[in-house]
């Protein structure tokens, strides 16, 4: 009788258990928007991780949902998922390798080797064993799989290893826009430094006056003085006030009810969402949540902090929680301290703290100081925000924005050349440098010390030199 009893006591116990496991186990997978946030529930979807994340998604781990839309998704469904965040990025890059290029039944007979249509062939989450950089889980020469006879059709791909295909300054599987032969010779003779340094400029201003949703009516983009803000006396401190003076806010005849006042109520509001921001500058809005900094809030989980990164990171900065005023200030929205000062009051790898002794930054203090012209200095956000173009086809417009999405320059780092390098160097010496890892390291204090030889084999391919 006692083994009985201690044998249903052990089943109940143990149906309890499982039970419990259960519960945790559909809490964790099923919990609602920014649940995730919960530390208990957080804890219980880290313990049911299948494995680590890669860097391109280890802020979003707990948003389980992002990725897997369904709870026994198919492999339409992730398709779908990974194409809703990445979609449009690809097709601004001309996606060398698309959808349609494998679902052509001439190429059939390709799909054997490589399922080039999912995503997932080469991008698979939680295999840390079998991932290598940019989240790539193919070997390094899977190109041989499709393009095994290059050495034959191209002389100067002869005795090459397939292991090189990647190569910095080489070729890219989605994005090679920098290897086109056409766009390497009409640069090939560009000298190392241009003539003419200069970064695009934003031209908000230009941009509010031609688009017929920028209320002009409230803000006619005429410098505003202290006697005119619109502040309640509660709220209007002397500090508030002298600092929203000073801010392209004012000298734009952007007041303070522009952010601090309910757009459907007028009540005031003390400390805005960053919601407010993305009002006028809904571009750099939408950009910061595709970027490290701001993807987490679109995933519905809470603000990045430096704690999360897997990059060194500075120890009082670690639980700071990122949103626009993080960089550029609560009144002040200064572009100049979120260009450099506040990268630097977070970042702490090697190439971050080399950067005030680099030539850049040389530049960057000239500029600063009124010492040369504006759009010369060369800040963090320089490259890893720098400004892209954006068309407005209704209105037959184009304007430069701030580009909040640090991706769009990185990973690999050749997508920086066209945006950020051209406008201050020539081709050669802009894959030289990227692919010198040392000299990257160093934030490009010295000149590089590798050579990428694919202008010189376009120049020798067009010259019929025999080595194509």
């Amino acid at each position: 009788m006692g083994g009985m009893r201690h044998g249903r006591v052990t089943l109940h116990l143990w149906l309890a258990a499982t039970a419990i496991g259960a519960a945790a186990l559909a809490a964790g997978l099923f919990m609602t928007e920014r649940a995730a946030e919960r530390p208990l529930l957080a804890q219980v979807r880290k313990a049911f991780l299948p494995g680590a994340t890669t860097s391109g998604h280890h802020q979003i781990e707990l948003a389980c949902e992002t990725c897997h839309t369904t709870a026994f998704g198919d492999a339409d469904s992730m398709q779908a998922a990974c194409m809703g965040c990445h979609g449009d990025e690809l097709e601004a890059a001309d996606d060398k390798h698309p959808l349609s290029k494998f679902t052509d039944p001439r190429n059939a007979e390709l799909l054997a080797s490589l399922d080039a249509t999912r995503c997932v062939a080469c991008h698979i989450e939680h295999r840390p064993e079998i991932t290598t950089a940019m989240a790539v889980t193919q070997p390094d020469d899977y190109c041989v799989l499709c393009h095994r006879d290059v050495g034959t059709e191209r002389p100067s791909h002869a005795g090459l290893a397939f292991t090189t295909c990647a190569s910095s300054g080489c070729h890219n599987f989605h994005d090679n826009r920098a290897l086109y032969e056409d766009f390497l010779l009409r640069h090939a003779a560009a000298p190392a430094e241009l003539p003419r340094q200069i970064r695009p400029l934003a031209r908000f201003a230009e941009t509010a006056a031609v688009l017929p949703t920028y209320p002009s009516d409230r803000y006619p983009l005429e410098p505003l003085g202290r006697a005119q803000h619109d502040a309640p006396a509660e709220a209007a401190t002397v500090e508030a006030i002298e600092g929203w003076l000073g801010t392209a806010h004012a000298r734009a005849g952007v007041n303070c009810g522009a952010c601090h006042r309910d757009s459907a109520t007028a009540a005031w509001i003390a400390a805005p969402a960053v919601e407010a921001c993305g009002t006028c500058h809904a571009l750099e809005s939408a950009s910061f949540g595709q970027g490290k900094h701001g993807m987490r809030g679109s995933a519905g989980l809470g603000p990045m902090t430096p704690a999360q990164a897997r990059l060194p990171m500075r120890l009082a900065a670690a639980e700071t929680a990122l949103d626009c005023a993080t960089c550029h200030g609560a009144h002040d929205f200064s572009v100049r301290r979120a260009a450099v000062d506040a990268c630097l009051g977070c970042h702490a790898d090697r190439h971050s703290l080399a950067y005030e002794d680099s030539p850049h930054a040389e530049l960057w203090r000239r500029e600063v100081a009124s010492d040369a012209p504006e759009g010369s200095g060369v800040s963090c956000a320089t490259c890893h925000m720098p400004r892209a173009e954006h068309r407005y086809p209704e209105y037959d417009f184009k304007t430069w924005f701030v580009q909040h999405n640090q991706n769009d320059t990185l990973r690999p780092s050749e997508k920086m050349i066209r945006p950020v390098c051209q406008s201050c160097h020539g081709l050669s010496f802009a894959l030289d440098a990227l692919a010198d890892a040392e000299l990257v390291e160093r934030n490009f204090a010295g000149a590089p010390s590798v050579h990428v030889p694919s202008i010189d084999m376009a120049v020798a391919r067009e010259r019929g030199a025999g080595t194509e």
